[in-house]
């Protein structure tokens, strides 16, 4: 009896104190992980100019956690990304024909601890993607698709694991994608990466940060190739939450649009995205 006494006791004793450790917020104002800056698999909200072509890119997209658990150092949390990346052409008369527009939706998960100067932690995607050729890459006068390129179904689904190193600002990841289906067929299982991004405070002024980043990308159509994105800019706001950014991208390699998968680009954009 006093045995049970004592546990008792012990337990009220210990609850406050474990509650005190842990909180759980529902639909949480800031991410856990912030996206990628020069990963182009992220959700956005802005458009980007292409330098020297006449196109650009408008971005729709958010991702937000469902919830977050904090356990003293160790952040958990779960969330769900949408969006959409569209190729325009620009025109006379203020018009910009769609010409091929991508879908992404799925869930993720992450992992952040925390600890004094740096962190480090994971983030785990579970996605799919779809891609279309839309009206504005039909010639009417001709009566074909522009360029001779058909429409095509073309969708995968994969899961990728990110896991990052952050320190004073600077934060480093590998990325490793599989793709468990894919139409058409030849692309290869893995999709490699690795990248960093670094907001310096260079400037007194907290809520203005400059930024550099870069992203390395290795997948296999028929045969491996790279992608390559650097960006840089301006960032109005925290640095590791919802802001304004100016941003200048340089892009090589196979086109990120999934109806051009074949297709091999080089260009810079100059444009400006709502940061989650």
């Amino acid at each position: 009896m006093i045995n049970s006494l004592r546990i008792c006791i012990f337990i009220l004793w210990l609850t406050p104190m474990l509650s005190a450790q842990e909180s759980v917020s529902w639909f949480p104002y800031k991410l856990n992980i912030q996206p990628f800056t020069a990963n182009f698999l992220e959700p956005k909200a802005g458009f980007n100019f292409a330098i020297s072509k006449s196109n650009l890119r408008l971005d729709v997209g958010t991702s937000t956690d469902f919830f977050q658990f904090k356990d003293g150092d160790n952040i958990f949390s779960a969330g769900a990304d949408l969006f959409t990346y569209t190729r325009l052409r620009q025109e006379s008369d203020f018009h910009f024909p769609v010409e091929t527009i991508d879908y992404l939706f799925g869930v993720n998960f992450g992992f952040v601890k925390n600890s004094g100067c740096y962190s480090y932690g994971l983030r785990f995607r579970l996605s799919h993607i779809s891609a279309h050729l839309v009206d504005g890459s039909f010639d009417s006068g001709k009566n074909d698709w522009r360029e001779s390129r058909d429409p095509i179904v073309y969708s995968r689904e994969f899961i990728e694991v990110f896991p990052f190193y952050e320190f004073d600002r600077l934060r480093g990841y590998f990325g490793i994608t599989f793709i468990f289906h894919s139409t058409p067929r030849g692309f290869g299982k893995g999709i490699y990466q690795a990248g960093f991004d670094y907001f310096p405070a260079l400037l007194k002024i907290e809520i203005i940060s400059p930024f550099i980043a870069y992203d390395f990308k290795l997948s296999k159509i028929e045969k491996y190739s790279a992608n390559h994105i650097i960006a840089a800019g301006i960032k109005f706001g925290e640095f590791d939450a919802k802001s304004f950014s100016l941003i200048y991208s340089y892009i090589a390699g196979k086109s990120i649009h999934g109806e051009y998968f074949n297709l091999n680009e080089n260009y810079s954009t100059i444009g400006f995205n709502l940061d989650l």
